[in-house]
């Protein structure tokens, strides 16, 4: 018996329903997968509020009203493959998993992608492979991705992301300061990108090649 899902009933409603997120099959997602399950035990509580929690590593899930408005930008379609940047706890990526065929998802700590991965297995989930590596530089190997997402902040757009998008993808991605960021939805057609911006927000720094220097 799953004893949180009045808890996530109540998520949907307050946090993310109710602050204007309307595609059915985000809020549907948001409602099947059991979030606190991809925290450790002492955060369940802690698991359906509205704030990030901390996972380790510096690193941090997101608020659900955040995770459900960077999904509903994404617009993935069922036959989508996806690019999930910053694995985290996994649960963008099993959000993204309930809505496309493919996801590959890339986390720079091997602990932070080794727990999720085994976490993502445990409930299931066969449609998820995660990685570990440099997310700046996106994932080569299983390009091009219909939709790519970044769970981190970058100064500027990775140049290999934009690469391994593929025609009519879709990239979504907050962008800023190390402090302050807006969400940047970027379009593909050809060899031609568009991009508008969403609302500010704050996250942790994406690291990497092609974003911020660990030392910075």
């Amino acid at each position: 018996m799953d004893s949180y899902k009045a808890e996530r009933e109540r998520m949907i409603e307050h946090q993310i329903a109710g602050r204007g997120i309307k595609n059915k099959d985000v809020l549907e997602a948001m409602r099947s997968v059991p979030r606190h399950l991809l925290l450790p035990k002492s955060d369940w509580d802690y698991a359906y509020g509205d704030f990030p929690v901390r996972i380790g590593s510096g690193q941090t899930i997101s608020q659900p009203f955040i995770v459900a408005l960077m999904t509903e930008l994404l617009d993935v379609r069922p036959a989508d493959r996806v690019l999930d940047v910053g694995t985290g706890s996994g649960y963008q990526a099993a959000i993204l998993a309930e809505l496309a065929s493919e996801v590959h998802s890339i986390e720079r700590y091997p602990d932070l992608a080794d727990s999720a991965s085994k976490k993502l297995a445990s409930l299931g989930y066969t449609n998820i492979h995660v990685h570990t590596g440099d997310g700046t530089l996106g994932y080569p190997p299983a390009a091009p991705y219909d939709r790519i997402i970044v769970t981190a902040a970058s100064p500027s757009i990775p140049e290999a992301l934009l690469s391994q998008l593929a025609n009519e993808g879709r990239l979504v991605i907050p962008v800023g300061s190390r402090h302050l960021q807006h969400l940047e939805v970027w379009n593909r057609k050809g060899d031609d990108f568009r991009h508008e911006s969403s609302i500010p927000v704050v996250f942790v720094p994406l690291i990497g090649e092609q974003g911020w220097d660990a030392n910075d």
